[in-house]
């Protein structure tokens, strides 16, 4: 990334505190005031520092602790707001950097690559993230935000994808059913699938009987359709050698990724 690029993704970075939470990170959104980040990040009354050293009082438009998305307001215009990408476009080793406020450092950029797309909730990538980077922006290589860092896990940032996050800016109901797992897409001799990484325990899945390593025998868009297509999704899935069937019964109340 040349620091051209990061200068600009540097201008579209603001600094969010929250009582005594300490300092996080946020995104200009657009020109007009609005600013995204974590949910986590903020509690009553957060204040917003821009790059240029301004500080305002912001208000809390939106709050979605399932999503840990939050939305601000801050009375300000012309504001440089960040390019948001398109998520679903991202590859598997592609370079992205990360910018924030880790450790209190303003501005702080890092870069790293791709390492899983979001097909599990959050994009995996191995940029590293300290406290101040949450609710901080992922950028490709083209000066666009494809993520919102959130938190480091196993020595991965995991970020919400920017396709989620300007759905929740603009306020659409972003909530799907939900199965309570984690899974990795991979190749099952040539056609797409899903390896389950982890179950929630009392989730959708977990209530169904699905395990840590059966293998879904379908894609992420073909799952995500089914997902929206009602409240009972038959799934095939393969435990072993066998292939077995589960017909699942989506809850509103299911929490998982």
């Amino acid at each position: 990334m040349s620091p051209e690029l990061a200068q600009k993704l540097q201008r579209s970075s603001v600094e969010v505190r929250s009582g005594r939470r300490g300092a996080g990170s946020g995104i200009i959104w657009s020109t007009d005031g609005s600013i995204v980040t974590n949910a986590h990040v903020i509690s009553r009354r957060p204040t917003v520092k821009l790059r240029d050293g301004r500080e305002f009082q912001a208000e809390v438009r939106r709050h979605d602790p399932k999503r840990d998305l939050a939305l601000l307001h801050i009375n300000a215009r012309d504001l440089p707001a960040a390019a948001i990408g398109d998520s679903s476009q991202l590859r598997v080793g592609q370079i992205v950097a990360a910018i924030g406020n880790p450790l209190g450092v303003p501005g702080a950029v890092t870069t790293g690559i791709i390492h899983s797309r979001g097909e599990s909730r959050f994009i995996q990538a191995d940029v590293r993230l300290a406290p101040g980077n949450s609710g901080g922006m992922l950028a490709n290589t083209r000066g666009e935000v494809i993520g919102i860092n959130t938190m480091i896990y196993a020595g991965l940032a995991l970020a919400i994808p920017s396709n989620t996050a300007a759905a929740f800016a603009r306020g659409e109901n972003i909530d799907r059913p939900l199965l309570g797992i984690a899974m990795q897409p991979i190749d099952l001799r040539g056609a797409p699938a899903l390896v389950i990484l982890r179950v929630e325990p009392g989730g959708v899945a977990d209530r169904h009987g699905l395990i840590l390593g059966d293998v879904l025998l379908l894609s992420v868009h073909e799952l995500r359709e089914a997902l929206d297509s009602g409240n009972t999704v038959l799934l095939r899935y393969l435990r072993g050698n066998e292939v077995r069937q589960a017909g699942i019964t989506l809850r509103a109340e299911a929490q998982a990724a």
